[in-house]
């Protein structure tokens, strides 16, 4: 039986759950597979009803699902209330979308005469891609786990999913897939639209299984590669969605350090303590100006640190981590400016301390920029913005970069666009970047290594990893599908080359 522990107090306690078997890992792919084809010949008001009822079955078992995650990962009642609240939000906003019907990009070339000859009747479409495989993640339990915007972006797609419950919040996850097969159930969706997994080595079984066509997967770079190593042992390859490393600088202009360096200092703290620091997007890194202003800035940053107390952290592994990379970066040259309360000795179960370590923007390279998962942050001082985009090209990319800058300082701007642009998938001003807002324009992805793609996994053109394009020449109407068929307008189409909108 696998186990499942309360990071607060750090004991374990047997669930009633087993590792899933290869031969259970088979039946759960053959199902999906079987379910693939109806779930995508039924239609997108189908699926949107079935993202519709999946919202409505979290809603109606948030409190029990809150008080289980709360019991497996410590994140608290008001936080994981608003994270069961955004799953529910995306699977209804995936159901929009769906309706909407753009994001399959239907285009019709009627037959006709062209400047290379006569052409056949063409048309073209985006498509499920067949059953996923998704890798629930251990910071946050629903948002992207068995409830998350990897489930809801697949199933609008079409593609059935089989969910990898992580070891972190196995009870959550079992209680989260109770609520996706009720929705099921609901609609009455085919069998095997919805299938979980659990145990490592069930889920490199999953992504080698010749019925899964795509895997999504947000966490380790580690876990990641070893993923990747086995579906490289396939016979058909699949495409690899990864959210992996991110640093995500923050940089202060010597303008927004004079005119409001304690808000940015309050700010800040904020954003790399939320969460006990374990989110994708906490700023890692911050650049502040040499001189008074900035030093100012440090100053405010260290007092809310020293005056914090100790945060727990989702499992053992991530302190372990911690540790090992806080004494990483000091023996690369950071010099600790505060750490919070102590950790008291018993019963703090994964419990760390929050850390405010400083260095030069010169002296900044990859070897002082690697991500810890937890409460710690580096800022380095810089002495003109010559160095702090010196500084961006030695250190990795990731999801986001962001700039606190005064609104007359345009040559910043200037000088440092080149520098976030190539950085980054998401440029924040004068904010920070934790907290991801669910919407069309969203953009949760960047460069190598905080993504192994070009797409984003948050946001309605996630959907995009799940749908791969197909075309029908001189097809009568009745091999069609409708959204390509003559007399439909529900959906905008681009005809003869013309975008015609729904109508």
């Amino acid at each position: 039986m696998l186990k499942t522990t309360d990071p607060r107090t750090g004991v374990s306690a047997a669930t009633t759950i087993e590792p899933t078997t290869p031969a259970g890992v088979d039946a759960l792919a053959g199902r999906a597979a079987t379910a693939a084809h109806e779930l995508q010949s039924r239609g997108r008001e189908f699926r949107a009803q079935l993202l519709d009822a999946m919202a409505d079955a979290v809603e109606a078992a948030r409190d029990e699902l809150v008080a289980t995650a709360d019991a497996e990962t410590g994140l608290g009642v008001a936080r994981l209330t608003g994270e069961s609240g955004r799953s529910a939000f995306q699977f209804r906003l995936f159901a929009e979308a769906v309706r909407e019907g753009g994001f399959v990009e239907a285009a019709i070339d009627h037959a006709g005469d062209t400047p290379l000859g006569p052409g056949p009747d063409v048309r073209r479409m985006l498509v499920s891609i067949g059953p996923v495989a998704v890798f629930g993640s251990s910071n946050f339990p629903f948002a992207f786990s068995v409830l998350g915007g990897d489930v809801a972006s697949a199933i609008a797609a079409g593609s059935p999913v089989i969910v990898k419950a992580h070891g972190s919040h196995l009870l959550t996850s079992k209680r989260s897939f109770e609520v996706l097969q009720s929705a099921a159930e609901a609609v009455g969706a085919p069998r095997g639209t919805f299938g979980i997994v659990y145990g490592q080595a069930a889920g490199v079984e999953l992504v080698k299984h010749p019925a899964i066509k795509a895997a999504g997967f947000t966490g380790s770079l580690g876990a990641a590669e070893a993923l990747q190593k086995a579906i490289d042992t396939r016979e058909e390859p699949i495409p690899f969605f990864g959210e992996l490393s991110s640093i995500n600088p923050l940089v202060v202009s010597p303008g927004a350090a004079d005119a409001r360096g304690g808000a940015i200092a309050e700010g800040l703290f904020t954003s790399y303590t939320g969460s006990a620091g374990q989110l994708c997007t906490k700023p890692g890194i911050a650049f502040v100006p040499a001189g008074a202003s900035g030093q100012a800035i440090v100053d405010a940053l260290a007092g809310l640190t020293a005056g914090a107390a100790p945060q727990v952290l989702l499992n053992d592994r991530i302190q372990g981590s911690f540790g090992d990379i806080e004494e990483r970066l000091k023996a690369a040259g950071a010099v600790e400016v505060a750490q919070g309360t102590a950790v008291p000795d018993a019963g703090a179960g994964f419990s760390v301390s929050p850390t405010l370590l400083e260095t030069s923007a010169a002296n900044l390279g990859a070897e002082l920029a690697e991500e810890c998962f937890g409460p710690l942050i580096v800022v380095a001082r810089y002495d003109s913005l010559e160095q702090v985009a010196e500084a961006f090209g030695r250190i990795p990319r990731s999801l986001t970069a962001t700039l606190h800058v005064q609104d007359e300082e345009t040559d910043v701007i200037a000088e440092l666009a080149p520098s976030l642009e190539a950085s980054a998938g998401r440029i924040v001003f004068n904010g920070y970047p934790t907290g991801v807002r669910v919407t069309w324009a969203q953009q949760h992805g960047g460069p190598w290594p905080s993504t192994n793609s070009q797409h984003t996994s948050v946001g309605v053109t996630a959907v995009r990893r799940f749908l791969r394009p197909l075309a029908w020449q001189n097809a009568p109407q009745s091999a069609l599908p409708e959204e390509l068929r003559d007399q439909y307008t529900a959906i905008p189409r681009r005809i003869d080359g013309v975008l015609v909108l729904a109508g």
